[in-house]
This record gives C-alpha cells, structure tokens and sequence, in this order.
C-alpha cells in the first residue's frame, strides 16, 4: 500500500514514536498511535487474546472513539510488515476517509503513506 519515503510534521513524528513505543513495551506485533480532532493522541499494541483479537491500529481507533473522538487527523502503524492491515484502515476511514496513515519499520522509519 504505502508508495513513497515521506517526510512527517512534528505532530506525525510523535505518533510514529508512540506506536513504536507500544509495540515495543509489550513485544506486540504491531504499535498504533492516532490523533483526534483535538490534538489528543492515543497508542495501542496489536492484542491477541483467545476471546478478543485486535490490530495495533484498531485498537488505538476504538481508544479514540471511545474517548468521544468523532473525526482523526492522522495515524501511525509500526510493524515488519510491508502493508497496512485491512480492518485496522476500515477502522480509520469509519472516523477519517481521508487522514493519513503513515507505515513505518520496527526502526521507527517512515516507509509510506497512505492517504
């Protein structure tokens, strides 16, 4: 999905170093942060429970909404894989159709973007 090397905003660098920090705290698979139509953000790791199984990135959306979030500004993943997950964008586009959602390596390197 993500196309291009990119440069990021302070505001978007933030979120790819607290989805690196979640994946990180916990050994997930993936980290997620977004950031809500107030500037707040929230951060997640992909959970893996035998009754409950979320992406990194679905989880920090239903932060968000359940935080009252009604729109996002934009989102980060970190993670080894190459694309984004479907259900965790589904996720996004319900509350951003067209924020950007930034990929980036378990380094903290932006690999793309998708908008």
């Amino acid at each position: 999905m993500p196309d291009q090397t990119v440069e990021l905003s302070a505001e978007d660098t933030k979120l790819v170093t607290l989805a690196r920090h979640s994946r990180t705290r916990v050994g997930a698979a993936e980290g997620a942060a977004v950031r809500d139509q107030d500037g707040r953000t929230y951060a997640a790791a992909t959970v893996s429970l035998p009754h409950l199984t979320l992406s990194a990135l679905q989880a920090a959306v239903a932060q968000a909404a359940s935080a009252g979030a009604t729109k996002l500004e934009a989102a980060a993943v970190v993670t080894e894989a190459g694309a984004l997950e479907e259900a965790g964008l589904a996720a996004v586009r319900d509350l951003a159709p067209g924020a950007p959602i930034h990929l980036a390596g378990p380094s903290g390197v932006v690999t793309g973007t998708v908008a």
